[in-house]
């Protein structure tokens, strides 16, 4: 028996799915036009799921996006007004105390390339990823300069992380490569995976001997590549899965990595890499990012249950304290800076940058602005070389330098 397929023509597949997504709209004048521009670039939900603008307000973060004649954008931003108006059913519980930060923005030159995951170069240039719109960016911070290194298309860069040497190792989430991009001549050498599972390459970091570790979610694998040589192994994780996301090098050498699917960390042997697994009381986490601490300790959020995690390595101790805008807050990014954990509320609206003091055990947080709103979510988070936080607000195009202070009383 022979099936027959319908074909849609382009244009009509266009019209079809555009009016799909118009369904999910609030009808009114200029629903078609939200749909089709908004879905171009992503679905709807960081429409439904934000806290609402005014129509000036609307204006404000479209214009981090993408630039529209005056009339469409009018239109839009009207619609978007009306239907969308603020609210404040995400509203993170922001905890006031004693430090204040002072937050340096650029906007990259491109917009709507979806900019991510900066990081300090080895001469105090700071670095992007454009992951929609396969770029790697670099910023001036003295002069505010920003050049943008096109790469392969279909990379889809998910972040980048220098060499000692100033290259810039880029994850090819989508071409199942890593990449070392010279910034001095802007050739780029791609390193395939050699698994075609394998697929892809998500965050990465390097060790003291200059191997690249990294992970591979949807693969369910931690990969590490040999520099010198150009080698890469991969090791596939004994818990199905488990999504591997977030990963930190300890002093030792061995990597640490952050089960996105599950409640595990993974703990990797620097030399065999021999992956031991910790499993995580509490069967509502997924863990997002991690991080390590001068003493020793793991830090992680708990990006499924709205809390913040420690497990001690040489007890097995695990401890975890609710984040302060409770179950929903979904930590998501994390840092440690002489002593203090940093991390996100990304559930929340706006994104809220919480502070927490180990010692006291108290929280701090504030929100994340983005030209005069909130939007935006940071995904991941560096650390300058003076200690200042490097974020961004991957909705916005937004580049930010986070400086922290404590005032004398």
């Amino acid at each position: 028996m022979r099936t027959l397929k319908t074909v849609v023509p382009p244009m009509a597949l266009s019209l079809l799915l555009t009016s799909s997504v118009a369904q999910a709209l609030p009808d009114g004048p200029g629903q078609q036009e939200v749909a089709a521009l908004c879905s171009s670039c992503h679905d709807m939900r960081p429409i439904e799921r934000s806290s609402g603008y005014s129509q000036a307000d609307w204006r404000t973060l479209i214009r981090t996006m993408v630039r529209l004649p005056p009339e469409t954008e009018n239109r839009i931003t009207g619609y978007l007004g009306e239907h969308f108006p603020p609210d404040d059913h995400r509203a993170p519980t922001l905890i006031p105390g004693p430090v204040e930060l002072d937050i340096q923005t650029w906007v990259v030159p491109t917009l709507g390339q979806r900019s991510r995951d900066p990081v300090e170069a080895p001469d105090g240039s700071i670095w992007w990823v454009g992951q929609w719109l396969d770029i790697v960016g670099r910023i001036d911070p003295e002069t505010g300069s920003m050049r943008e290194y096109p790469l392969p298309s279909g990379a889809k860069p998910h972040s980048v992380t220098p060499d000692a040497d100033g290259n810039m190792y880029y994850l090819g989430n989508k071409n199942a490569t890593i990449g070392k991009l010279d910034p001095a001549t802007g050739d780029i050498v791609e390193f395939p995976m050699p698994d075609p599972e394998a697929r892809d390459p998500h965050t990465g970091e390097f060790d003291a001997r200059d191997r690249f570790w990294f992970t591979l979610q949807q693969s369910n694998r931690v990969g590490r590549l040999d520099t010198a040589t150009g080698e890469i192994k991969l090791v596939e994780l004994d818990r199905p899965r488990s999504r591997p996301y977030g990963i930190k090098i300890d002093e030792d050498g061995d990597a640490w990595v952050a089960c996105n699917g599950g409640p595990c960390l993974y703990h990797f042997d620097g030399d065999s890499m021999a992956a031991t697994r910790i499993d995580l009381p509490n069967q509502e986490t997924h863990v997002r990012r991690l991080d390590i601490a001068e003493d020793g300790m793991i830090w992680y959020v708990n990006s499924g249950a709205g809390r913040l995690g420690r497990y001690d390595p040489a007890t097995g101790e695990i401890r975890e304290w609710p984040s302060p805008s409770g179950p929903a807050s979904h930590p998501y990014a994390m840092l440690i800076v002489d002593g203090i954990v940093w991390y996100n509320e990304s559930g929340m609206r706006p994104d809220a940058l919480v502070r927490f003091d180990p010692e006291a055990e108290t929280f701090q947080s504030w929100p994340i602005p983005s030209s005069g709103v909130y939007a935006g979510i940071l995904r991941h988070m560096r650390a300058a070389g003076n200690g200042d936080l490097l974020i961004h607000q991957s909705a916005t195009n937004h580049i930010m330098r986070v400086s922290v202070s404590t005032p004398d009383p």
